[in-house]
């Protein structure tokens, strides 16, 4: 589904991603399942953001400056991949299990499907059997590549774009757009709806149980509601392997509000579902950017993240 060429045109004039702030770097990570981290790339002029792992396990896909970019492991040089077709693109985007396209979320607040070789996006919302007005922001995709699963914001007010009166929920939907399905329905502020390994659950997290985020998980049809983690820190994103025998998430000091950029963060490192258990393998100056999405290589070995230092 093609957009429509007055309002591309109209867009390139939108800011296209975050930047960074004086003296600072963005800089990727690899960790493993022992819980080692280690440097892989750093820049000083471009702000990366969110990697993903190619099927092939050669290559990590990173955001910047709304474009999609390719991260070769092996040889570290970042890489544009040529699309069209779409608004600058977000930090919302998972892998196709084809390993040939990319599903991403756009600033249209629309979700697109982009070959990863490069070329033109097709849309993937906004039809017949979506929800008017809607906002859709990607995180997860189930394990044969059929279903998306998003977080969907409703303003109140009903204005495009109006956050600050959203409601925010877990939907998911076919990737050829049909079937939309509303699968959480609370008042209380919920982000980054992954679907498990095994596509029996989706994984998420939400404020409904005690007023700050806690990491969740949900059936697909929306029964069978359970909470995760239970402490003082706000919880963000859960991220389980592909063999399920991990999982990830990001955890911000206690009383911090939504998921903001440049605050001190902890990457926590989890064995099988025990996901109140997980242990710290990092902590740095991140947040925003740095684990938005799955960052699993396919053996579910390793992951990535990135970390945002600032010089003093």
């Amino acid at each position: 589904m093609p957009i429509d060429q007055d309002d591309a045109t109209a867009r390139e004039a939108e800011p296209r991603g975050r930047t960074l702030l004086p003296g600072q770097r963005s800089v990727v990570h690899l960790a493993d399942t022992s819980g080692a981290v280690r440097e892989l790339w750093s820049s000083d002029t471009v702000l990366v953001e969110a990697p993903n792992w190619t099927l092939d396990g050669s290559a990590l896909l990173l955001n910047a400056d709304g474009d999609l970019w390719r991260l070769p492991v092996d040889q570290p040089v970042l890489e544009r991949i040529p699309t069209s077709g779409h608004p600058p693109l977000n930090n919302d985007h998972v892998l196709d299990p084809d390993g040939e396209h990319v599903f991403a979320s756009a600033n249209d607040w629309h979700l697109y499907r982009i070959p990863l070789a490069g070329g033109a996006a097709e849309r993937i919302t906004g039809g017949p059997d979506d929800r008017p007005g809607l906002m859709h922001f990607l995180h997860g995709v189930s394990p044969d590549g059929g279903t998306l699963a998003f977080i969907g914001l409703e303003p109140a007010s009903g204005v495009d774009g109006d956050f600050g009166t959203a409601r925010s929920n877990v939907f998911t939907i076919r990737a050829d757009g049909s079937d939309l399905r509303q699968v959480t329905d609370d008042a209380a502020p919920t982000d980054g709806s992954e679907f498990a390994s095994d596509g029996e659950w989706i994984l998420f997290n939400t404020e409904v149980f005690d007023g700050h985020a806690q990491l969740a998980r949900i059936r697909p049809d929306g029964t069978g509601l359970e909470q995760l983690t239970f402490d003082e820190r706000v919880n963000w994103f859960p991220h389980p392997s592909p063999t399920g025998a991990h999982g990830y998430f990001l955890a911000y000091p206690p009383a911090t509000t939504g998921h903001p950029a440049d605050r001190p963060v902890e990457v926590r490192l989890v064995e099988g579902e025990r996901w109140s258990e997980g242990r710290t393998i990092a902590a740095f100056n991140g947040g925003q950017g740095t684990l938005n999405v799955n960052g699993w290589d396919p053996t579910g070995t390793r992951f990535a993240f990135v970390s945002y230092p600032i010089a003093d």
